[in-house]
């Protein structure tokens, strides 16, 4: 593997992802909207969001709603794209959740805005 293809520890994060960071971190829906492609997909703990409309209602509902923030800790770059590992805090339910707790969002980004987002607990390395 390239270095080019593979880059570990705190690198650069790609525009739209630096944007979606900021947005989320200030509750910001429509700027956070603004990073993502129409027909992108989220999907968040295994629960799927296609489209402009779908993806308006989680972030209304499960971000801005929940009051969620992200403290970034880790970035991986794979073949354009990234993973990016967070400590994340809101004021959704907490109960029987680590402190702190870490999730991973794999972003892949096209034409500086994201076409995919995965997010999941971070459960260990292996």
């Amino acid at each position: 593997m390239s270095p080019e293809s593979y880059r570990s520890g705190i690198v650069a994060l790609h525009p739209p992802v630096a944007t979606f960071v900021e947005a989320v971190n200030t509750f910001d829906l429509e700027w956070l909207l603004a990073t993502f492609a129409d027909d992108a997909l989220v999907n968040d703990q295994l629960r799927e969001y296609s489209g402009a409309t779908a993806i308006r209602q989680w972030a209304a509902r499960d971000v801005i709603g929940e009051r969620f923030t992200m403290a970034v800790t880790n970035v991986v770059e794979r073949h354009c794209n990234l993973s990016v590992t967070a400590n994340v805090d809101g004021n959704f339910d907490k109960r029987g959740l680590p402190d702190p707790l870490v999730v991973s969002f794999y972003f892949s980004t096209c034409n500086d805005l994201i076409v995919q987002l995965i997010i999941l607990r971070k459960l260990g390395d292996i």
